[in-house]
């Protein structure tokens, strides 16, 4: 009997983190984002970085999106989603410093910020 609740305690906590697991895959991942059309991209003032805009739709029943991807010039990493945000079709980029972007008002330390509107 204890065999049962020692299986059962242990097997309830992996159940529900494989659910939650699916749960920020199938809605909040940023690696999953639309790809959307190329709008603008711009450079950080030294290069080490350029910061791609798309604008995605996926179809009548979702409005214009953008995704923000910034793209390492100077390292050999993939690009990394950093920005997304419902109702937009247009991407106004700002670089600040070579660490810090603007993106339609959106501040973003970079590379390890993000702004995703699903998590405000």
């Amino acid at each position: 009997m204890k065999k049962k609740h020692i299986i059962f305690s242990l097997l309830i906590p992996v159940i529900l983190g494989l659910i939650g697991y699916g749960v920020y895959w199938a809605f909040f991942d940023m690696s999953r984002l639309p790809k959307g059309d190329l709008i603008t991209e711009k450079s950080s003032p030294e290069g080490t970085y350029t910061l791609k805009a798309y604008v995605s739709s996926e179809g009548a029943t979702t409005d214009f999106a953008v995704r923000g991807e910034l793209n390492f010039n100077k390292a050999n990493k993939k690009p990394k989603n950093i920005y997304w945000n419902y109702h937009e079709e247009k991407a106004n980029i700002k670089w600040i410093d070579e660490n810090t972007v603007v993106i339609n008002g959106h501040v973003l330390s970079v590379p390890n910020e993000t702004f995703d509107f699903r998590r405000r």
